[in-house]
């Protein structure tokens, strides 16, 4: 597709003889809102102009944060801003699972799972290809409309096959994994921490867990699951 910074030709539908996806212009993937206030902003104008999914590949690495828009004017992140960008390019699969592949930067393996949990079509292909990186604990920052957050790539990803809504996009409808397990389009996943969490239940003797988030003094106690929380400080939320 012939790369427009305003992607005004693009979402022209008259005479739009590109790529589809989910039977549809892939722009229309995210709300009219989201994408005029994309096209409008300062980062869509003077980063994605002319990029290509090598040039993106620069942008992409430089990310430090992902997330919606953010802000009273709902201002749209970089993060965003690169994925209606991926929609308007359309890069093959292969380009794709690189970004995934790769281990060096964790916003741009963010940025390739929000990709194809929006683009990629077949629900079996969409659990396959992101469940792997369920193993992934590396801290992520997130921009949320009012201030910011700490989570996680494994978070992330599970966000994006459980969750119908992620960072300010109606994500495509996918069937449940049991669905298709029972359909035999997926094998049955085992947990990872599937022993150990068996192991912790007979350690317990019944005793339930639940992670909780209580405020210590200046710093926040984050909990993940049954484990005791982690201490997170306002200087570690500000860092990458």
């Amino acid at each position: 597709m012939v790369h427009h910074a305003d992607a005004k030709k693009a979402l022209d539908e008259r005479g739009y003889t590109g790529t589809l996806l989910h039977g549809d212009n892939p722009l229309k993937l995210f709300e009219k809102a989201v994408r005029d206030r994309i096209v409008d902003s300062y980062y869509w104008k003077e980063q994605c102009f002319g990029l290509n999914a090598a040039t993106l590949l620069d942008r992409a690495t430089d990310l430090s944060f992902i997330g919606g828009t953010y802000g009273v004017a709902q201002k749209p992140t970089p993060f965003l801003c690169l994925a209606f960008k991926l929609l308007q390019l359309t890069p093959s699969k292969d380009i794709i699972l690189f970004y995934l592949h790769q281990e060096e930067f964790k916003y741009l393996r963010a940025l390739a799972a929000f990709y194809v949990r929006l683009a990629w079509e077949k629900d079996e292909e969409v659990y396959k290809t992101l469940e792997p990186y369920l193993a992934d604990r590396r801290k992520l920052r997130r921009r949320v409309r009012e201030g910011w957050a700490l989570t996680y790539v494994d978070d992330f990803v599970d966000d994006l096959l459980v969750k119908g809504r992620v960072c300010a996009t109606t994500l495509p409808k996918v069937n449940p994994r049991g669905f298709l397990e029972d359909e035999g389009k997926l094998e049955e996943r085992v947990s990872a921490l599937g022993e150990e969490l068996e192991e912790m239940d007979e350690d317990s003797g019944g005793d339930e867990s639940e992670g909780e988030v209580e405020e210590v003094g200046s710093a926040m106690v984050v909990g993940r699951g049954g484990g005791d929380g982690e201490v997170v400080s306002d200087e570690e939320m500000s860092g990458d």
